[in-house]
């Protein structure tokens, strides 16, 4: 990546220069993931999870043509308040930059980033995946081949629900994307804990799990790794009340002809409506508990 478009903040390349623990974080929950001003106040939040575990947060993001690595708070700020700020993946990266227009990155970008800047673990909510109905529409989200080309440890609450998960699931093992739970024994399902899907194999010891992602990268795959790290239980969204919201939010998706990139963001602003905001509460924290289980991580891995 040119050095004249990446931008890496003092406090996160001094760390990279250290070999101390770095946790990258993607910045669609500040613009789109998350209403204002929600956003900007969860990715902080996230942020300060990570200090406490001991690492250092990258927060990334574009802004005047740079691709930024270790994002200040007011510049998350001005993230969130541009107009018509880019849904950021690797395939319009270049092009966003071009423009020098304002960009927040998804999964798929944030983990592009973090390998190109030697970042190895990354926190988020859930990933995407293989849509519903994609035998049809073939939408299936750059998440999954993100996953399959950086070696990136993506710490997250399973792929969102909205998705058809076991098309999901079984995309990840084609492609050789290891699914390690952490004290779990099934992908969790966003706002619910289990989703019935076995993870590849259950850590109940950092110190294990951490070992586990070390060789996968030095067996030089040159895939990620899906840390699979359940809702906190007092957090978790009524099962009934789940089903319910999203069936209301597909009808919705399908009356108004959603698709694409607009599914995921549509269907989840759906849920949030259909659930009276129980589904934000359920996504906060699962956004909370990730960034403080790969703050953990990331300094495990960093004394190794």
């Amino acid at each position: 990546m040119t050095e004249d478009r990446l931008r890496i903040a003092p406090a996160v390349a001094a760390a990279l220069e250290a070999r101390r623990a770095v946790v990258a974080l993607e910045t669609t929950v500040v613009t789109h993931g998350l209403p204002s001003p929600e956003g900007v106040r969860t990715a902080l939040e996230m942020e300060e999870r990570v200090r406490a575990a001991g690492a250092v947060p990258a927060s990334v993001g574009l802004l005047d043509g740079e691709l930024r690595v270790g994002l200040t708070p007011p510049e998350l700020e001005r993230l969130a308040a541009a107009v018509g700020t880019v849904k950021v993946n690797p395939g319009n990266l270049a092009a966003t930059l071009a423009d020098s227009a304002a960009g927040s990155t998804t999964v798929a970008a944030t983990m592009l980033v973090a390998a190109r800047a030697g970042i190895g673990v990354f926190a988020t909510g859930g990933i995407g995946g293989v849509h519903r109905g994609a035998e049809e529409t073939d939408d299936v989200s750059a998440d999954l081949t993100a996953l399959a080309r950086f070696p990136v440890a993506v710490v997250c609450s399973g792929a969102k629900a909205v998705l058809d998960l076991p098309r999901t699931r079984e995309r990840l093992e084609t492609l050789g994307v290891p699914v390690l739970g952490w004290r779990c024994d099934e992908l969790p399902a966003f706002w619910r804990r289990a989703s019935g899907l076995a993870v590849d194999r259950r850590f109940d010891d950092l110190a294990r799990l951490a070992e586990a992602v070390r060789l996968h990268h030095a067996l030089g795959t040159g895939t990620g790794v899906v840390v699979a790290n359940p809702v906190p239980a007092e957090a978790e969204l009524d099962g009934a009340a789940c089903e319910r919201a999203l069936a209301v939010a597909l009808e919705a998706a399908a009356a108004r002809g959603i698709c694409g990139r607009d599914v995921t963001p549509f269907l989840l602003e759906q849920m949030l409506r259909a659930t009276g905001g129980a589904a934000m509460r359920t996504n906060l924290a699962l956004l909370r508990d990730n960034a403080g289980v790969a703050g953990a991580l990331a300094v495990e891995l960093a004394r190794a």
